[in-house]
Formats: C-alpha cells, structure tokens, sequence
C-alpha cells in the first residue's frame, strides 16, 4: 500500500535541517511532498540547483519507512499532526524562523483563539515562586475579558506549578514536551498530564514517537515555548538555566518578557533580576503589571459601568479608524494617515487613552482598547 499525504508529510517534516522557509522554498520547486520522495536525487539537485544529503535516495528512504511506522503510531492513538500549512498550526509560531514543520499534539486546545501565556523557571522553585504563578494566573483568570491559556515545559518546579495552577483556576494549559507523545518525563507528572488533556489543554511535541531523548531536547522545546505566546513570565530562575534561554529567545521572536524580581541574597531571583536589569523584562509583580502591558480588555467589575453612548470627534474617530486598519500604531503611523499636527495629535491620544478608548503600550505603540 503506498504512503499517504499524512506519511508524506512527516517524512519531509523529519528533516531537521528544514524551516519553514526553506521548506516552502523546495515545495515551490518540487510542487509537493510526496514528488520530494518520489523523483531522483538528480532530479531533486537539479531542480534546486544545488546539492545535499536530504536529497540522496538513501536518506530519502530511510526517512519515509520512519513516517509510515510514525503515522500508524499517530493515528491509532488520536493524535493530532499539526503541519505549518495547516490552518490549525499556531499562528505565533510560525512567525519564529526556527518554526518545526509538524507539531504532534494530544488534546484538544486551539492554538491560536486565546491569549497565550508561558510561564517558565527553575526546577527548585522555592514557596515564592509556585504562590506567585497560583496567584497570577487566578487574577488573570478572574480578571481578563479574553480567553487564556497557559504554556509550561511540564518540568519539575515552576513548569509543574502553572500547569497545576491553570488546571485549579479552570483554565486550558499547554505542556510543551521534549520527546514524543509515547511516553512523559519525568514519570511523577503523569496525572498532571492526563488532567491537562482532558480540561481541554494539549501535550504538544516536534519530536516523533521514534525519536531519542537526550538533554539537548529540552534546550531545543524552549525555542516553542517561547514562540507560542503573546507574553512570557519567568517566575524564579538561577543565575544559569533553560528559563533564561526562554527569556532571551521570547525576547528576539518580539515577545513580551517579565520577569518575578526577589532579594539580591535569593539564590533563584538572580536569573529574574538579572533579566530587568538588562531590559530584557520588565518587571511583574502582580497580573495588573501584565495586563497593563499587554493592553488585554479586563471584565467589568461589579457597580462598573461603560459609557453607553462614545461622543467622539471627527479626528478621535480618525484615530480610531487608522487603528481599526492596522492593529497597533505609532505616531508616525498616524501623522503619515490624518492631517493633524504632532502637539494636536499627543493631546488627543493622551485624553483618548483617559477616557480608556485606546491604551498605550511598550514600544510608543498605541491599540483601540
């Protein structure tokens, strides 16, 4: 029986070598996955124009026979093959360069309708870290208007933590695991993992089922952590370690980055205060930091009440226009679409922002609330 397109697929995503961009870039050559595997090496040099490894028969091969056992393995136990052409693959994601081709994800959280936050930190996360990621993630809960989910590594210390937090406040959460979905590390979080499925999260892997284990995995996951979401929080971390790593990638995709500040004396605050001295977070102390800088809609509270009736001017409503268009804007953004004066301008946004129709974020950037 010759392989699917599901088996096509794998075999092209298992080449390790492929991102997203080079992957399209021989797709747009070759027309399909299932040609890559199925002309000569030759043929596949030739209409690259260059030659290498992943186009020798051999490599080609052993790569396919992987994929027809991969894909029986993934569809006998109901799991889900995200590849990067699929509408369900995440959206933040793929913005990173470094983007796997295909996620494997058990579960049943989307991946793209909710704001997304990650929550890392060492594995001796002390009673002030895990107290500080129950109580975030319970305000966050109780307060964000949006619909939330929370990524972790599902690690001992402070990944274990926000799982179990998300879990206890009703809230979907994500393990990014470092292996595949046949087995779990370590081997105690099991009925985390097993909870986390069935309160409609995900276990989510790059790594097939037939893939070794080794360390530089889990260094490796932390680039898909960092990627999934809108803000990253970095709750306690030594002077060393993968949360720090997180941080930094986080912070090169354009993630927002916090970071949980302690006592200089504090063993694992150095890697936290460390990451707000050099800029690299900003400072968290509770989930009003987060919200503010994330400029998320918070529900009404209890004798609050909107506005029924917005009395805007013709330049607030042009405002409001150009930022309906285009997302998040900057000054220049807006001088570039309104005639209106630089000083008329800073005024308006500054009575807007009062009047809660826009907020102000990071960057000098400005969003429609």
């Amino acid at each position: 029986m010759p392989p699917d397109h599901l088996t096509y697929q794998i075999a092209f995503s298992s080449i390790r070598s492929l991102t997203p961009e080079l992957a399209n870039a021989i797709l747009d050559r070759i027309g399909s996955e299932e040609r890559f595997f199925e002309i000569t090496e030759s043929q596949l040099s030739a209409a690259m124009g260059f030659k290498s490894r992943i186009f020798s028969d051999s490599f080609r091969a052993k790569a396919l026979d992987e994929a027809v056992r991969e894909a029986a393995f993934v569809t006998s136990n109901s799991i889900s093959s995200i590849y990067f052409s699929d509408p369900l693959y995440p959206q933040r994601l793929l913005e990173c360069s470094d983007a796997p081709l295909m996620l494997y994800g058990l579960g049943n959280c989307d991946l793209n309708d909710a704001r997304f936050i990650s929550i890392v930190g060492t594995r001796h996360a002390t009673v002030y870290g895990n107290d500080f990621v129950d109580r975030l993630i319970s305000d966050l809960a109780e307060r964000l208007d949006d619909k939330l989910v929370i990524v972790s590594g599902l690690a001992y210390g402070i990944d274990i933590a926000a799982h179990r937090a998300a879990l206890k406040h009703g809230i979907p959460t994500v393990a990014v695991l470092a292996h595949g979905l046949n087995t779990i590390y370590p081997a105690p979080h099991r009925a985390t993992a097993v909870e986390i499925v069935k309160s409609g999260g995900m276990l989510l892997s790059d790594y097939r089922s037939i893939d070794t284990v080794h360390r530089g995995n889990f260094l490796a996951r932390n680039r898909i952590v960092a990627g999934l979401c809108d803000c990253l929080v970095v709750a306690e971390s030594g002077s060393r370690g993968g949360a720090l790593v997180t941080a930094r990638l986080a912070s090169g995709y354009n993630r927002e980055v916090m970071a949980l500040p302690g006592r200089i004396s504090d063993k694992y605050s150095l890697g936290c205060n460390a990451l707000i001295s050099s800029n690299i977070a900003s400072l968290l102390s509770s989930a009003d930091d987060l919200i503010a800088m994330m400029g998320w809609k918070t529900k009404e509270t209890e004798g609050e009440q909107k506005e029924l009736f917005v009395t805007l001017t013709p330049e607030e409503e042009a405002i409001l226009e150009v930022m309906t268009q285009k997302g998040d804007v900057v000054i220049n953004d807006l001088t570039a679409r309104i005639d209106i004066p630089v000083a008329r301008l800073m005024a308006l946004l500054i009575d807007m922002e009062f009047r809660s129709l826009i907020v102000h974020i990071p960057g000098g950037r400005y969003r429609k609330r």
